[in-house]
């Protein structure tokens, strides 16, 4: 099959899904995927040289193999054609795909799927445990234009060579009064991705409150007893990696007493319960805009936004010992 005939079928294959999503739309990224991959094997199906993988490796780059070419989809709940995409490492990279496209789900404002170039469509490197690619449709300028190197020539690189491109296009991205915070320049350095540092002390008051409300969202570890070792960890790597923020007292984003009991009512109780009590709205509002890639990444599990609240609770009240989290937190729900 010819580049412009599988772009045709990419055509169809976004039509049908579009059609599909308004009548109603997708409710998860696993949902969403395997549409994909269904549609796309019906409008190929007269072309016996392709098959397609329905039960992949979980972490495969592209997601759909369909001989040369392949689709990496994206979905959001949200009205953006924007979402974190997969690692610049590209450890599980199909081989025999030559040519990427990406094809992306927007089930928020008005449903549609459609489909892009996948090397224009990367516009960024975000952080979380690895560097990760960062992609939207329809975009001005792509990361490899900004980078000076194509797509291909940078997939090909070491990943100590492809740090150093993004190091570089890091630094010309900084702002006044920012600095570049980076780890040691070696290819097994797990966390080797250009941060624009800020205190988190220097941040707003909504903005300390919305990273407080991710980072306990993404770390149901701060529910456990107090004396365990290590339970901010992840908080303090999340607001670091992800965000390029530096708390240096992790424990005073749940148990100081001004986040625990802002009324100063010297009413007691449990401060991580009470700080926890006092940003519920942030974290519901979290759990429906935050991207599922997280979720795989803190919790090792993909789990539907509606639905992520109450695997909270789960996992909180698997590692709280002096309380039940779910008989004090989100009782409305």
């Amino acid at each position: 099959m010819k580049q412009e005939e599988f772009e045709k079928v990419l055509d169809g294959v976004c039509a049908k899904l579009t059609g599909e999503a308004n009548s109603a739309i997708f409710q998860s990224a696993g949902q969403f995927e395997n549409r994909v991959r269904e549609v796309l094997q019906e409008a190929i199906q007269s072309d016996t040289s392709i098959t397609i993988n329905f039960t992949p490796h979980p972490q495969a780059f592209p997601d759909i193999a369909a001989g040369r070419f392949g689709v990496e989809v994206k979905f959001s709940l949200n009205d953006t054609w924007r979402s974190v995409a997969n690692s610049v490492l590209e450890t599980n990279r199909i081989e025999s795909v030559e040519k990427v496209y990406l094809v992306f789900g927007k089930m928020g404002g008005i449903p549609e799927v459609r489909w892009g170039d996948y090397e224009q469509s990367v516009i960024h490197v975000r952080t979380s445990h690895v560097p990760r690619f960062e992609v939207e449709l329809f975009a001005s300028r792509s990361l490899f234009e900004l980078m000076g190197i194509s797509y291909d020539s940078f997939r090909a690189l070491h990943m100590e060579d492809k740090m150093r491109h993004i190091r570089a296009y890091a630094r010309s991205r900084l702002q006044k009064g920012e600095r570049l915070w980076w780890l040691e320049d070696t290819p097994d350095a797990d966390h080797t991705l250009p941060i624009q540092a800020r205190l988190y002390t220097s941040l707003t008051t909504p903005e300390k409150i919305r990273l407080r409300a991710e980072a306990a969202l993404l770390c149901p570890s701060i529910c456990e007893s107090g004396r365990t070792r290590n339970k901010y960890d992840d908080v303090v790597l999340y607001l670091l990696t992800y965000h390029g923020v530096i708390c240096h007292q992790a424990r005073d984003l749940f148990s100081a007493g001004s986040v625990a009991n802002p009324e100063n009512d010297d009413a007691g109780g449990l401060y991580i319960k009470r700080a926890l009590k006092t940003i519920e709205a942030e974290m519901v509002e979290a759990a429906l805009r935050m991207e599922d890639a997280l979720f795989v990444e803190y919790w090792g599990e993909s789990v539907p936004p509606q639905q992520r609240i109450r695997r909270w609770l789960e996992k909180a009240d698997a590692v709280a010992r002096s309380w039940t989290p779910s008989d004090s937190l989100f009782l409305l729900r």
